[in-house]
């Protein structure tokens, strides 16, 4: 089994995101190979909460240029995972 902070690798902070909160539902980057299982059991594993539902998005990477050049960004994958109601909000989120 993976490290859960493998799979996690870091929240996303988005006005978007930061709106879903006040429904319990916290998003992050997630390492492009990790299913839905994977996730859950790593969100509850490293925060200490009970996870109900996990959506999952590959997101593409865009095309950049500068000047001439052109080169495209990593694609990754977005997690947004939503807290059961009777489970505690994650800490880390708080300060912002």
């Amino acid at each position: 089994m993976t490290n859960p902070h493998d799979i996690i690798i870091r929240p996303l902070v988005s006005e978007q995101s930061m709106e879903a909160m006040a429904d319990k539902k916290y998003t992050f980057v997630v390492m492009k190979t990790a299913n839905k299982t994977e996730i859950k059991k790593a969100v509850e594993k490293i925060f200490g909460v009970k996870v109900e539902q996990v959506n999952t998005m590959n997101m593409l990477g865009k095309y950049k240029r500068m000047g001439r050049n052109e080169g495209k960004r990593a694609d990754w994958k977005k997690a947004i995972v939503k807290l059961k109601a009777d489970s505690k909000e994650i800490e880390f989120f708080e300060g912002m």
